[in-house]
């Protein structure tokens, strides 16, 4: 596995740009949702997803259909932010590292509805933007794992922010299981893998706006449990 792997260029955490630098998309993230090209590129990566990457649906009837919610899929490809929206009707938001919004592709990002998060820098104004999105009755997906899988496997264990989020939010948590997606880079060898979302039965959990780091970690802890059996019944139903 590990040599496998070994070719994939190193990820990088640290982005070298001031807080400062992302303020201004925060700010329009928490008082705007994603314009026109939301729907346009739903269109397209639907279009890849339903044909090229056979993709499916299931129990996608489990998202609220209106409130605030929180999705949390597991994450193996950067197709996975496309694969958790295109089943359901709402436009959800998502959490994207800094590094995405370089001067090219920021104005796509934040039409689309997606904001940064700095990784590895205790970060804050990304949870004000989710909690902004999700008073006013939004979605906004983010990842338990706290980052892509570079092992084609789930991650041991789940990161605290998952769970900080909902305890502080107070909005359900809808559990979220992606199979198929770790090959998605086989396109480059006309390889297409099939892709299974499953969507599971919403997680509530009262809110503890003072609750402490290891509660996050057991509320974080319980939501990719549920992530965890999804993903094995896919698995056992469909292959890997």
């Amino acid at each position: 596995m590990s040599e496998k792997f070994s070719s994939l260029r190193q990820q990088v955490y640290a982005d070298p740009r001031p807080k400062e630098y992302f303020d201004r998309f925060h700010e329009r993230a928490r008082k705007r949702g994603p314009s026109f090209v939301y729907d346009l590129v739903r269109i397209i990566s639907s279009l890849y997803a339903w044909t090229l990457l056979r993709a499916r649906g299931i129990s996608s009837q489990n998202v609220p259909e209106t409130g605030a919610a929180i999705l949390a899929p597991n994450h193996f490809s950067y197709m996975d932010h496309f694969l958790v929206g295109i089943f359901i009707r709402r436009k959800v938001r998502f959490m994207g590292k800094s590094q995405l919004f370089s001067p090219l592709a920021q104005w796509v990002y934040v039409q689309g509805g997606v904001f940064p998060v700095r990784r590895g820098a205790r970060d804050e104004e990304a949870f004000v933007t989710a909690e902004a999105i999700l008073a006013r009755g939004g979605v906004v997906v983010m990842y338990p794992e706290g980052g892509r899988s570079r092992t084609g496997l789930l991650a041991e264990q789940a990161k605290h922010g998952i769970g900080r989020l909902v305890l502080e939010s107070g909005a359900p948590v809808v559990p979220i299981a992606i199979l198929g997606s770790a090959k998605i880079r086989n396109w480059k060898r006309l390889r297409f893998p099939r892709i299974r979302v499953q969507y599971g039965e919403p997680l509530r959990f009262e809110p503890e706006t003072e609750a402490t780091r290891e509660r996050h970690q057991e509320v974080a802890d319980a939501v990719f449990a549920e992530i965890r059996t999804l993903y094995g019944r896919l698995s056992e139903r469909f292959g890997n």
